[in-house]
């Protein structure tokens, strides 16, 4: 395209040259010869009105005083009549440019110009324009690769653009060049790595939120699984299995909601409900680990409280505090029910060391964790109280206290809080 684009200037440049070069060669030769005439045509009247004048005064007519008085330069002959010619200067030889004049007594004089003196004059006049035209290629070529690699770069840096989008690199430029229409095709294409940006962040998040949220519905239905090789009595297995299917459809209730964020974090499907069911549901979940661990895992607090939100991702929200004190906290794990004004308040507490003072503020983000976790559990979490209009915070941090605050539905009956063990 760089040729094409140099090629096209120059052969429009030369066009222009030819046309207006060859013209103005053209027209400067017809005025050097034109006024090369008119100079012999002057200079023969000027000798002719010389000769005139001596002769009226009957003065003497010679060469040497025709030459002074005239200044001619050019090849002259004066015929008088009745005597014999006068010649000034040496005759040219070849084409000649001829003037002729007559004077009063009859006189006649001939001044003649060598044709070689004006077509070096024409030589030259032109010798001038094809210098400038030369000069004017030379500007048009330096012109020509100055404006093709002002188009081409940008193309160049727009293809690499692309390319680096399609090899999954999505990372604007922010580049600019000057050009409208370019610089409104980099608009679009640093858009376009935007929106590839959030949607590969998307779906990396969706599979570390996916791997982190199944990990727990699937080690808990593989307990249950293994409750139910090992019971003999057939009560107790269809009992384990009916906690195992309950399971299953929460883990097919987490796949959902993971879609769900996936496609807008802000899409919710907030319903009333008891919340009573969703924390008596963990903690039959989480029991058997706790157990396993020679911890408890107890609930306490304001009974028959009905919240405003999405049941799944409540379980889900819990899961991940109750996992968290299971893997980092320590002693019994407490959960406790309570109202504060409009809100259903979820607290979970345990017996363990804390929160590091250095992550408090930073608990909820994303990668951020005192050990060896992924740090998305409570990142995800918080995500999931938010989507339904509620909040997760760390109200304390030795020993530690979460909280899950829900909108509530307001109830005529209320029960005394008592303890759930």
């Amino acid at each position: 395209m760089r040729r094409r684009l140099i090629n096209s200037t120059l052969a429009v440049v030369l066009v222009v040259i030819a046309v207006f070069g060859g013209s103005l060669v053209f027209v400067e030769s017809r005025t050097i010869t034109a006024g090369a005439q008119e100079s012999v045509d002057a200079e023969a009247l000027r000798i002719v009105s010389i000769v005139d004048s001596r002769l009226i005064g009957g003065e003497p007519v010679t060469p040497t005083i025709l030459a002074e008085q005239s200044g001619a330069k050019r090849y002259a002959r004066v015929s008088i009549p009745g005597r014999d010619a006068i010649e000034l200067g040496t005759r040219p030889t070849g084409s000649v440019l001829r003037g002729h004049a007559e004077g009063e007594r009859g006189e006649i004089v001939v001044v003649e110009e060598a044709r070689s003196a004006i077509t070096a004059e024409v030589v030259r006049t032109s010798l001038t324009t094809g210098g400038v035209a030369l000069l004017c290629v030379v500007a048009a070529i330096l012109l020509a690769v100055r404006q093709a690699n002002r188009l081409v770069s940008p193309l160049t840096d727009l293809a690499e653009t692309a390319e680096r989008l399609g090899s999954g690199d999505p990372r604007p430029r922010h580049k600019r060049y000057g050009v409208p229409e370019l610089d409104r095709v980099a608009d679009v294409l640093d858009a376009s790595a935007e929106r590839i940006a959030r949607m590969l962040t998307a779906e990396r998040r969706l599979a570390a939120d996916a791997s982190h949220q199944l990990r727990t519905p699937l080690t808990a239905l593989s307990m249950r699984l293994e409750e139910v090789a090992v019971a003999d009595d057939l009560e107790t297995v269809r009992e384990e299995a009916t906690i195992a299917l309950t399971q299953v459809e929460r883990l097919t209730d987490v796949v959902e909601r993971l879609l769900t964020n996936a496609r807008d974090p802000r899409t919710g499907s907030a319903v009333a409900f008891d919340l009573d069911e969703v924390v008596k549901q963990q903690i039959e979940e989480w029991r058997p680990a706790y157990r396993s661990a020679g911890r408890a895992i107890v609930h306490s607090g304001k009974q028959g409280m009905r919240a405003v939100g999405t049941p799944g991702a409540v379980a889900q929200v819990l899961a991940a505090l109750i996992e968290n004190s299971l893997m980092h906290g320590g002693g019994t794990v407490a959960l406790r029910t309570r109202v504060i004004g409009n809100q259903s308040v979820i607290e979970v507490t345990d017996e363990g060391q804390g929160v590091p003072a250095d992550l408090g503020a930073r608990i909820f983000e994303r990668a951020v964790s005192g050990r060896s976790s992924t740090g998305i559990g409570l990142a995800v979490a918080r995500d999931l109280a938010e989507a339904d209009g509620g909040r997760l915070e760390l109200l304390q941090q030795q020993p530690p206290v979460f909280a899950l605050f829900l909108s509530r539905e307001v109830r005529s009956r209320t029960e005394p809080e008592r303890p759930v063990r």
